[in-house]
């Protein structure tokens, strides 16, 4: 159920505002991901980011003007790039083009444009914050949602002109992000979804710990295409340097027992459990409160054992769909098949560790799906966003079954 815009026609829609910079980079996304996208702009974002920007990094001509242009018969362009759009986004949309979609008007380019395109339309208002939290943009942003505009909220903080507050164009990532998010089917409506994630650091002393190399970024991936899906999503995270995503209940922990209270406090309100966290089995038994010093050659730590979250889930799921994660660096299938069985899961992640595109810091992904009734699904190497997308799709079915 992945939305990918492989070989989608996307048209972006430049304003004039100062913000138009930020659609270059949001151009070069699209372009990474594989999308053909072409550029309208209205003649006052010219004044901002020249055509030949969008034209270089797109490779197709842009828009600028209803009429001929350089000799080119441009009278029914913007027609036929209506016709063909997969989806658009329009960033920045000033007030003025806010104004003119709200009142069915088409005196440009992009607002004529605008008015003949069938295909999804996301906003993405950039303006002075008095602009923006004025009654008739307030009131026009309204009507367009009811009409069927997708409305990326501005962020806030200071604005170019010097006021303070919202107004600002989120960042090319974020649109990106919230783009894919609007085109998503929302097949996971509904479900409350609760998702563990990167390592626990259990702490020797106040500047050493046991960890692993967990980056988190598979467990974020998931909690990322749930909320696109639609779910309600709660993502309990170990330490990480990822940015955290959007629209989901993020709560941070450190250690193993924190992650398990976590856990436990969350249980009862879910349906769905999908533990990709990285949990140290084991903590030391008396952690020191002072840095130990270099004295002696040699030095024994002891450790206890950690909860076996994944285990008392298990024991206690009940009905809904429990989801873990195996790290092998070998005998995969067995070791993946045993944890299986042995912690009562519906499904299994079995992911080798040791190949460089896959495994805890890579982008990449090459896992196996194992299932109760025996069943091993083999993927090919993907990227985490779309193991993800493809472990969800693999957990509705299995609800639909059960």
């Amino acid at each position: 159920m992945k939305t990918t815009l492989n070989g989608k026609n996307i048209v972006i829609g430049v304003c004039g505002g100062i913000a138009a910079y930020k659609s270059v980079t949001l151009l070069r996304l699209l372009k990474k991901q594989d999308a053909h996208v072409r550029v309208i702009m209205t003649l006052n974002a010219g004044a901002f980011v020249g055509p030949l920007t969008f034209e270089a990094l797109s490779g197709m001509k842009v828009c600028t003007s209803l009429f001929a242009e350089n000799g080119e018969d441009a009278s029914i362009k913007h027609i036929e790039w209506a016709q063909s759009a997969d989806a658009v986004i329009i960033a920045p949309t000033t007030a003025n083009m806010i104004a003119k979609l709200a009142a069915g008007i088409a005196d440009d380019a992009l607002s004529t444009f605008l008015l003949a395109v069938t295909a999804p339309v996301m906003l993405c208002p950039s303006m002075n914050t008095h602009m923006f939290e004025h009654q008739t943009v307030k009131r026009n942003l309204k009507t367009l949602k009811q009409d069927g505009y997708h409305i990326l909220a501005p962020d806030a903080g200071e604005l170019a002109c010097g006021v303070t507050g919202p107004g600002r164009l989120p960042e090319p990532e974020i649109i990106l992000d919230r783009f894919l998010a609007c085109l998503t089917p929302k097949d996971l409506s509904g479900r409350k979804i609760l998702v563990t994630s990167g390592p626990t650091q259990e702490a020797i002393d106040p500047v050493r710990f046991i960890s692993n190399p967990s980056s988190g970024k598979m467990g974020q991936a998931i909690a990322r295409a749930a909320e696109m899906r639609g779910a309600d999503v709660t993502l309990i995270s170990g330490p990480t340097s990822l940015t955290e995503p959007l629209n989901i209940k993020m709560i941070k922990v450190n250690t193993a027992l924190e992650m398990h209270q976590a856990v436990w406090h969350h249980f009862e309100h879910t349906d769905i459990i999908i533990k990709a966290a990285a949990v140290s089995d084991y903590r030391p038994v008396n952690p020191k409160h002072r840095k130990i010093k270099k004295v002696q050659d040699e030095t024994v730590l002891e450790l206890q054992k950690n909860p076996d979250i994944l285990k008392e889930l298990g024991k206690n799921k009940g009905g809904r769909i429990l989801v873990g994660f195996a790290a092998e660096t070998e005998d995969l299938q067995k070791n993946a098949a045993m944890k299986l069985a042995q912690k009562n899961l519906d499904l299994i992640v079995g992911n080798l560790i040791g190949p460089d595109d896959s495994g805890f810091n890579a982008d990449t992904n090459r896992v196996q799906f194992l299932y109760k009734d025996g069943t091993i699904e083999t993927l090919h190497k993907m990227s985490k966003d779309a193991v993800a997308h493809l472990l969800l799709d693999r957990i509705l079915q299995l609800t639909i079954s059960s």
